[in-house]
């Protein structure tokens, strides 16, 4: 009995401290995507059109679900360097079935549950091997790209059925099924972290791992929890992105894992673990799709753009790091 209250309890405290800087964060968050909106409207023409905001709600969606399950590894104070190759895998895999003439929701299932699969492996390297979180995502992240290269001899699969590519082109109540598709994941991300026992136990986890321990959690059925929802959104984002593009492509998902990791520490949360929110992460991901889409409108050099992302980063990080002294 004593440890069931003190599973209920030590997470619920974590989220009352945090409470008002949470807000603050998501807050501040909202006033920079106001700034950013009004300013590229005013310096381009091109910025606040329909069809430049479609594509900017298609570009952030794919990216944006693989850092939801990215916020959830930071907030276990754990880390994720295989999220890309599991995008990448998930989407050739399905294009390599279809190709091959399986049907769409079987292609679809059997990429999803790979992707899963792929996340419990990440987590008993971490779990029961002991292996450093970064280690261990950084060897499955080579394996798994290499394993894309092998099965499709570093070739693109072209010439999937019109019935899977046109999804990315469909819209629901004017907005692109890809954003939908974030929306729905964002809702279930946001349910399980605030209102599952689950959710209070990531939490738990990171903030301290042998404090959770004592309390009765089992954070071995947690981490793999973690790191197979982590995968297992990446899995979808894979395949959402390879009816975007039309095709299998082999360097599919290459670099998502940083474009994660930024939504997420952008989004306000934090390394260490124990903080951070599913919409902080979703304004992160938009502030960071809004600088790339604006800056390209007004022809700034991709480079000095990575540059200002980059210091982005850095800021967040810094200003994390100062406001818990």
């Amino acid at each position: 009995m004593n440890n069931t209250n003190a599973v209920n309890t030590a997470p619920v405290q974590k989220k009352s401290l945090f409470k008002g800087r949470t807000i603050k964060t998501e807050t501040f968050l909202l006033i920079v995507l106001f700034f950013l909106f009004v300013f590229f409207t005013i310096t381009s023409p091109y910025f606040l059109t329909a069809s430049n905001i479609s594509n900017l709600l298609k570009q952030t969606a794919i990216n944006g679900i693989v850092a939801i399950g990215m916020v959830f590894v930071i907030i276990s104070a754990g880390i994720d360097l295989s999220v890309g190759s599991v995008v990448g895998l998930s989407g050739m895999m399905v294009a390599m079935m279809l190709k091959a003439g399986f049907a769409i929701p079987f292609a679809v299932l059997v990429s999803v549950l790979v992707g899963t699969l792929l996340g419990i492996i990440n987590g008993i390297l971490i779990h029961n091997g002991k292996v450093p979180a970064f280690i261990a995502t950084l060897g499955t992240m080579t394996v798994i790209r290499g394993i894309i290269m092998l099965i499709s001899d570093a070739k693109m699969v072209a010439g999937l059925p019109k019935s899977f590519t046109g999804v990315a082109q469909l819209t629901v109540a004017g907005l692109p099924f890809l954003f939908i598709a974030w929306l729905l994941v964002i809702l279930i991300a946001f349910v399980i972290s605030k209102y599952t026992v689950f959710g209070r136990n990531m939490y738990a986890v990171g903030s301290n791992k042998e404090a959770a321990r004592l309390s009765g959690i089992n954070i071995q059925l947690t981490t793999y929890g973690i790191y197979a929802f982590c995968s297992f959104v990446c899995a979808i984002a894979g395949i959402l992105m390879t009816a975007r593009l039309g095709n299998g492509v082999p360097t599919g998902g290459t670099g998502y894992e940083l474009d994660a990791i930024a939504s997420a520490v952008v989004g306000g949360a934090s390394l260490d673990g124990g903080e951070g929110t599913v919409i902080g992460t979703v304004l992160g991901a938009i502030i960071m799709a809004t600088l790339r889409q604006g800056g390209n409108l007004l022809g700034i050099n991709s480079f000095i753009l990575e540059i200002m992302i980059g210091a982005l980063i850095v800021v967040a990080v810094l200003v994390d790091k100062q406001r818990k002294k």
